[in-house]
């Protein structure tokens, strides 16, 4: 049985010519969000500017769409699954261009928060049908280890991409420029995609279940609400009850899928030691790597002042690394191991987060770069390999859903990240040593002093600044050590749970 609308199991269509073409209409949509998810960074200081957010309102802007995708990615892949992959490509491909201008216009924070919220309905449907599709499009396994490793590249290529558009952006036009630059790639992707891209979905698929969609949309953001909020302002009574609404919801949804004769997710793949193991370290690494990349570029412009262009210049040889690693991970997993490839690039990302623990306001731009290059290089080899490992694990008739919880690990590992460090380094912060008479903004954001300087006396301005400038960079220092704490940690169950994991030859 098939999961594809088209023939499969013969020569001529597993060669097919066309598989290729299609990849490059797949990939086109992994490039848009991962220009989206950076711009975003760079884009922080002058949305705070303007829109003056709180501190927990910025964390919000920042997080809410890693919250509102991670809670609906299953519900998504298996939706794709039921009605066809690239007709919920489409559609969502159409939604996510129009929510961008609503990003690009939000005239308040709350408008902001709900504008991402949105965006991450609509991004829920873009990055499991990719994934699934490329699972249905390349069915020897090789070649689809290379269609995957071009996947991984591209959305390392985005992270290079974003932030040096994004700049240049930034540096000639008002903030919201940088998610108008989603329309165009909108626009190309649906009109070459209806033409180039085959349809597949589940033959016998099951009903729909709203009920199951519920509990996992309310479980992933009562948990991940709580986990953030008792991360930035301690214990309560209210995020208690949230924390255990959503951890009964999750159980609720995890039960109801056992039970169910076909499940929105089928519980039984877990049962997969591969699988299992290559979700973990995927969540556990992009947790531990979050901080980093959404605080970084506010260190880059508002301590080290670089223009916007030139900030985004900076973060690329991160993309670098992880584009090269991308394209020979499966060989390189083919020669040595699953386990060594993946465990030995996370211990690398880790040691070089390690670096990051001596992080001061004047670090030279060389040990930066080396730094970023490090992280680069071995998430460009561990996702790229895990992906491999979760899509080889799985029929193609789960290729949605199998993709959906890679993609769930992905965004709340990402969402976990910047609330838990993203808390260490506004903690860190707030607490700084202020000048008689600065305004109470300029302890909720780095952004917010910055303003707040230009109303004082030069001698008080400068005094702000410096301290707020010292707290921010030891905030980022020590988030940086936690976050090496987790890759270490990440790098460890990779080399339990991956071991005598292997790729399809």
């Amino acid at each position: 049985m098939t999961s594809t609308l088209q023939p499969a199991g013969t020569t001529e269509a597993v060669k097919r010519p066309g598989r290729w073409l299609a990849l490059s209409v797949l990939v086109l949509a992994v490039l848009l969000v991962a220009v989206d998810a950076t711009v975003l960074g760079l884009a922080t200081p002058y949305i705070s500017e303007d829109l003056n957010p709180s501190g927990t309102q910025l964390l919000w802007i920042g997080d809410v769409y890693s919250f509102v995708i991670a809670g609906l990615l299953v519900s998504m892949g298996s939706l794709g699954d039921r009605i066809g992959r690239k007709r919920i490509l489409l559609v969502g491909a159409t939604a996510f261009g129009a929510v961008s201008v609503l990003n690009a216009y939000a005239g308040t924070p709350e408008l902001m928060i709900l504008a991402r919220a949105l965006l991450g309905v609509a991004g829920a449907t873009l990055m499991p049908a990719t994934l699934a599709l490329i699972r249905n499009i390349f069915h020897d396994s090789r070649e689809r280890s290379l269609a995957i490793g071009i996947w991984g590249a591209t959305a390392s290529a985005g992270t290079a991409v974003g932030p040096i558009t994004g700049g240049f952006l930034l540096e000639h036009f008002w903030w919201g420029s940088v998610f108008l630059i989603n329309l165009p790639v909108m626009a190309v992707l649906v009109l070459v995609g209806v033409k180039m891209l085959p349809e597949s979905r589940n033959p016998n698929p099951g009903p729909w279940d709203l009920r199951s969609v519920l509990l996992s949309l309310l479980g992933m953001i009562g948990v991940v609400y709580a986990v953030k909020e008792v991360a930035s302002h301690g214990f309560t009574w209210p995020v208690l009850a949230v924390g255990l609404l959503g951890a009964a919801a999750l159980y609720g949804f995890v039960h109801r899928q056992l039970t169910m004769p076909a499940p929105l997710l089928d519980m039984r793949l877990f049962r997969s030691r591969g699988f299992s193991g290559a979700v973990l370290a995927d969540l556990l690494t992009v947790l531990g790597m979050s901080g980093l990349v959404f605080f970084l570029s506010q260190y880059l412009q508002l301590v080290q002042g670089r223009r916007p262009f030139e900030a985004g210049l900076a973060e690329a040889p991160a993309a670098v690394g992880a584009v090269a690693a991308g394209l020979i991970a499966g060989r390189a997993a083919r020669r040595f191991s699953v386990r060594t490839v993946v465990s030995g690039g996370l211990a690398a990302v880790g040691l070089a987060l390690a670096a990051l623990t001596l992080l001061g306001r004047s670090t030279g731009y060389p040990v930066l770069g080396t730094v970023l290059l490090v992280v680069g290089i071995g998430a460009g080899f561990s996702f790229t390999v895990t992906a491999d490992v979760i899509l080889s694990s799985v029929p193609k008739d789960q290729a949605g859903a199998a993709s959906a919880v890679s993609e769930t690990a992905y965004e709340l590992g990402a969402a976990l990240g910047i609330a838990v460090l993203g808390s260490i380094v506004t903690g860190v912060y707030r607490g700084f040593p202020s000048p008689a008479g600065t305004p109470a903004a300029a302890h909720e954001s780095l952004g917010g002093a910055m303003e707040a300087a230009q109303g004082l006396p030069a001698d008080k301005a400068e005094a702000l600044l410096d301290s707020a400038r010292e707290a921010f960079v030891n905030g980022l220092s020590m988030a940086s050590g936690v976050g090496a704490a987790v890759l270490l940690t990440a790098s460890a169950v990779a080399w339990l749970l991956l071991r005598d994991q292997r790729l399809g030859t």
